[in-house]
């Protein structure tokens, strides 16, 4: 099945968290291990520091086709794998709602 940038629900596993974007967190996060990535997965203890979330915020653009609003980019968003995946469904919303409903975009 082919999975589109705007289907956040295809693949994803129990925890709520899609497996595409796990896929694309676990590079950044160099103290995770083999141990699954929760909502409550800590970032910053398991390894993102700010320089990698820069090069974090580039991989969720390539892979979901979304920039993230200026208003996200703070600790809060960063802090844990939930956050951050909340922020990237939202976006990934705000983009394909606004593309249906902007006549402008067409």
């Amino acid at each position: 099945m082919n999975e589109s940038p705007t289907d956040t629900s295809a693949s994803s596993s129990a925890d709520g968290l899609s497996d595409r974007f796990t896929g694309t967190l676990r590079p950044f996060l160099k103290f995770q291990g083999d141990e699954p990535l929760t909502p409550g997965s800590n970032l910053r203890t398991l390894g993102l520091d700010s320089m990698q979330a820069i090069e974090l915020l580039f991989a969720i653009k390539d892979t979901f086709e979304v920039t993230l609003p200026e208003e996200a980019m703070n600790d809060t968003t960063f802090a844990t794998a939930g956050n951050l995946w909340q922020e990237v469904r939202q976006a990934l919303t705000a983009q394909h709602t606004g593309a249906a409903t902007d006549p402008a975009g067409a």
